[in-house]
C-alpha cells in the first residue's frame, strides 16, 4: 500500500457512520450484511448509507457482492491487513519486545 491508498482508507474511516459500517461488518465475517441490513441495523437512510458504502468501498476497505436481488457487502481483510501494515511495518526500529504488546492484543481476536 501507498501513502496515497492510506490516506484514503483512513479518511473514509474518518467519519463516525462509517467507521461504524466498517466495524459491523468486521463483526459480520465471513457472512457479510446485506446493505439494507447495514442502514436499518444503524438507523440511517439507505440513499445514505449507499453513499457511504461507496466511500468504503472506493477506499479498498469494503467490497460488495450481489447475491439475487441483494448486494452483500464485506470488510475487505485483504485492505485492511495491507492499511494495517502500512501502519506498522516500520514500528519499533525492529525492536520485538516494542511492538510484542500489539501482537498479543491482535493474537486472541484473529
Amino acid at each position: 500500500m501507498d501513502s496515497e491508498s492510506a490516506i484514503a482508507a483512513l479518511a473514509a474511516l474518518a467519519q463516525g457512520t462509517r467507521l461504524d459500517v466498517f466495524r459491523l461488518l468486521i463483526r459480520n465475517e465471513p457472512t457479510g450484511v446485506a446493505a439494507g441490513e447495514i442502514a436499518r441495523q444503524l438507523d440511517v437512510p439507505q440513499n445514505t448509507m449507499s453513499a457511504h458504502l461507496g466511500i468504503l468501498a472506493r477506499a479498498g476497505i469494503v467490497r460488495s457482492e450481489r447475491h439475487s436481488r441483494s448486494i452483500i457487502y464485506h470488510a475487505d481483510l485483504d485492505g485492511l491487513r495491507a492499511l494495517t501494515l502500512f501502519l506498522v511495518k516500520d514500528c519499533c526500529a525492529g525492536s520485538p519486545e516494542l511492538y510484542a504488546p500489539l501482537l498479543a492484543e491482535l493474537t486472541p481476536c484473529c
